[in-house]
């Protein structure tokens, strides 16, 4: 069974960094794409960014372009999330899942890490 467990979440003040780290297990071909979404307090989850498993081809959501980068190491079974000049409104946890298809929407991603906390305050 495929396994996702975040890393990386924390404090941080704005206009900081943090990676956060997904590490998979049990991963099959099944499954194309690792994405990355979060839920902020009071909101519903949004999509931040995805990436394919194995070949090319990225998406990020418009709220994160050009702050948030995301990365794989297939050696490691792990993905990366690198996020730069971090936003009060970046507050969220962040969840790591793996779906079927590259895609914004959170219905094709079947299985689901638990989440990794961010805080952007001074």
């Amino acid at each position: 069974q495929l396994q996702l467990v975040e890393s990386g979440g924390g404090l941080v003040q704005p206009g900081g960094s943090l990676r956060l780290s997904c590490a998979a297990s049990g991963f099959t071909l099944d499954y194309t794409a690792i994405g990355w979404f979060r839920r902020a307090p009071g909101k519903e989850r949004d999509f931040v960014a995805a990436i394919h498993w194995r070949g090319t081809g990225t998406h990020y959501g418009d709220s994160v372009k050009g702050r948030f980068t995301i990365s794989r190491d297939n050696a490691e079974n792990t993905v990366y999330l690198q996020m730069d000049s971090l936003r009060p409104e970046d507050t969220a946890v962040y969840f790591c899942a793996a779906g079927r298809i590259l895609t914004s929407s959170h219905a094709p991603y079947d299985y689901w890490g638990q989440g990794t906390q961010v805080t952007v305050s001074s």
